[in-house]
Formats: structure tokens, C-alpha cells, sequence
């Protein structure tokens, strides 16, 4: 009879494990039993399926090529093995010794459960790299307006986006890398924020706070466990990127990240692409990345490696904005506040609200944009408790 190893395309792996589990099997990655003799010899083949799909990223290591080739052989022929049919041309040349017959997973789909490969829901993403023309240039009007302050930051910003269209569309350059620094509260991580919404987004932002990712498993729980392993099959920052509708990525508070971290995204700016721990990959081509961190300017080569600081395209220090940047913000947030206040509760202020509560809002006395965003808030929020629901008793707001 003999070893098979039977390929399949990841659109089918969810209905193809239902079906396996609901006969009593696991999958299993072979990671979880290199180096692991006790596991190898309580391996029962009538519950227990092995995907070989890591092993693509193996044979990069000559020693462990030559220990799997030793392993292989102790599972019995009747055992299932499966693996990507991403990885068919390397897993069969290299595994050649050790199966007899290579064959495709044949297994009926339904109907309403076919997504196309790596599309997530929809895939259908807006990048910077779409706009033309008159779409172009409405998009760096709006840009302009919503991102207050930080000048130069938006000047340069556009010459980059012009190189990057170019050299992008020639295949020279496939992801647009920004790396912001500057102290909390100074608008780092406004900027994919207000990108976002120029390139009308409407999904959640695709955001990861490397503060979260600072343990030596955190690279796991960005990208996924092998699948078998007790966790997040596809990892946070897959399923993020995969919901967003705009080719746009926040990385928060960079610096915080475990060296396993930094040396992933190093390969992701390299290469273009996000692997997770399945093999799955996402091509972000096209992208914009930012990266912000709190670090300042004189520790920033201390932190971030030289390999990884060629990476990016560009990299700036974000200042405290001027107060008059501040006040422009005041005029914008609290117009906002108030037209969704207006359109909510279907009321019309006087028309003398606006500027009243521009004025008793001290824009020098913040030196933070959250601060100062808060005390925005608190001033409405005590404008309409003293003005419009003490006179209106059939308005309920729930706090």
C-alpha cells in the first residue's frame, strides 16, 4: 500500500476538519512531534491526522530535513497526511523518499461555503495605489483637512505617494512603510485614522498594539498556532487585516514587540506578503503600513535594528502641534459632536453654540491631543446636560 499524502486547497480545510472530526479524528501539525518520542509512540492513526504543511519552512535547515526524513518512517502507512497544495511542488520533490503516492483532496463544497482563496469576507480592499485623477486629488484635499498640524509630515507624505504609485505599478515596490515617533497624545496614530476614512473605510481599522506582544509566544498569537495546537488558528493580526476593508495597517507602540516580532514584520516589508503559522498568506501589495512608537529620536537606533530601520520608507519625529493647529482641531471635533448630536435626537442648536463652546475651551493648556479631546467632550456633555435635556424631558440619552 504505502505512505499518501493528500493535498488540499485551504478552502476546503474548514468543511474537510468538520467532516474528519465528526469521525473521531484530530489534526494535528507535525511540529508537535519532532523531538518528541513519547508522543510519537502513543500515536494512534485511527484518530489522529498530520498535516505537513509547516514543513515547507523547514527545508531551509538541512539537519532537520535529514531528521524528518528519519521520522516519517515510524508513522504506519494507514496514517492520513495532508498538507497545502501551496506547498505540492516542494513537498514532493522533498518527501519523495518518504510517500509512495501524492494525490488531490477530493471533497464536495457547499454551496454557500466556497469563499475564494485568502479573501477572508470580502478581500476587496482600497489602497492609495487605486485613486486616480480626480479621486486622487479629492483624497489629498480631505487628508489635508482632517489631519491637523504636522506640515511638513503631509508635504513629504505626498511626494512619497507619488514615488510609491510609480514604482509600485513597475513591481519595484510593494508596500508603503511608515515609521512615527513622537511623545503620547500627538496625533502618531491619527494618521491611519484619517487615511482610513479618506479611503472611506468601513470596516474597523486593522491596529495591533505591540504592547500586547511583548512575551516570546506573542509571535503565536499574532500570526496563529500550527493547526492542532490549543489557540488562535489564523492569529489577531490575520483576522484584522482580513475584516478591514482598506489596505491600511496600524502597528501601535512598535518598540514593545519581542525580537520574534520584529524579525516577522522584517520579512513582511522584504517580501510583501503576511505567512501565518498555517502557510497562509496574504499579499499586501499595495499597502500602507504605519508603525508609531513613543521612543524618542536619540533611542530609536538603539531600539530599532539597522536591518529593520532600512525597511522603512520613511521615518519622522511628531512635535507638539501649535495652538493654532489645536484650534482648528476644537472647531472641527466639536462641529462633529454636533451634527451627530442634531441628526441623533433630531434637535437644531442655536446658532451661536458652536462658537460659544469653542471659547471657553483653552487650547494652551493642553499639551496632549487626547486631553484636550476630552475636555472637547466634557464641555458638550455639560452644554446639553445644562441646556438641552433640563428643557427637553422627552430626550433620553444613555450614558
Amino acid at each position: 500500500m504505502g505512505k499518501k499524502l493528500i493535498f488540499f486547497h485551504k478552502e476546503e480545510f474548514s468543511t474537510y476538519k468538520s467532516m474528519m472530526t465528526n469521525k473521531g479524528y484530530i489534526i494535528n501539525s507535525i511540529t508537535k512531534y519532532l523531538n518528541s518520542n513519547d508522543i510519537l509512540e502513543n500515536f494512534d492513526y485511527q484518530s489522529e491526522i498530520i498535516d505537513l504543511s509547516s514543513l515547507t519552512f523547514a527545508f531551509k535547515n538541512d539537519n532537520l530535513s535529514f531528521q524528518l526524513e528519519q521520522l516519517l518512517p515510524f508513522f504506519s502507512d494507514e496514517t492520513i497526511f495532508i498538507a497545502d497544495v501551496k506547498y505540492e511542488e516542494v513537498l514532493t520533490y522533498e518527501l519523495r523518499y518518504c510517500f509512495d503516492e501524492f494525490e488531490d483532496l477530493e471533497i464536495e463544497l457547499p454551496k454557500d461555503n466556497k469563499p475564494n482563496i485568502g479573501v477572508g469576507k470580502s478581500f476587496i480592499k482600497k489602497k492609495i495605489i487605486d485613486l486616480k485623477g480626480d479621486e486622487l486629488k479629492n483624497f489629498w484635499n480631505e487628508f489635508n483637512g482632517r489631519l491637523y498640524g504636522h506640515q511638513k509630515f503631509k508635504d513629504d507624505f505626498f511626494k512619497l505617494v507619488n514615488v510609491f504609485n510609480i514604482f509600485n505599478a513597475l513591481g519595484e515596490h510593494k508596500i508603503l512603510s511608515l515609521f512615527v515617533l513622537g511623545d503620547s497624545g500627538v496625533g502618531k496614530t491619527e494618521i491611519a485614522r484619517v487615511l482610513q476614512k479618506c479611503l472611506k473605510g468601513k470596516n474597523k481599522l486593522a491596529k495591533i498594539n505591540f504592547g500586547n506582544y511583548s512575551s516570546k509566544d506573542a509571535l503565536n498569537s499574532l500570526i496563529g498556532s500550527p493547526r492542532g495546537y490549543v489557540g488562535s488558528e489564523t492569529g489577531e493580526l490575520f483576522e484584522k487585516v482580513k475584516e478591514s476593508d482598506v489596505g491600511l495597517i496600524l502597528i501601535d507602540e512598535f518598540e514593545k514587540g519581542d525580537t520574534a516580532v520584529f524579525n516577522y514584520f522584517l520579512e513582511v516589508l522584504e517580501n510583501g506578503k503576511m505567512t501565518n503559522s498555517q502557510g497562509e498568506e496574504i499579499d499586501l501589495n499595495g499597502y500602507t503600513i504605519i508603525f508609531t512608537s513613543n521612543i524618542s529620536k536619540e533611542n530609536f537606533k538603539k531600539v530599532i535594528s539597522p536591518e529593520l530601520r532600512s525597511r522603512f520608507n520613511y521615518k519622522v519625529h511628531f512635535s507638539l502641534l501649535f495652538n493654532n493647529d489645536k484650534d482648528k482641531f476644537v472647531r472641527y471635533r466639536l462641529g462633529e459632536i454636533m451634527n451627530k448630536f442634531e441628526t441623533k435626537f433630531n434637535l437644531e442648536f442655536p446658532n451661536d453654540t458652536h462658537d460659544n463652546l469653542v471659547s471657553k475651551i483653552e487650547v494652551s493648556k493642553f499639551k496632549n491631543m487626547r486631553d484636550l479631546n476630552k475636555e472637547i467632550k466634557d464641555k458638550f456633555v455639560e452644554y446639553i446636560t445644562q441646556t438641552v435635556i433640563d428643557n427637553d424631558e422627552n430626550l433620553e440619552i444613555d450614558y
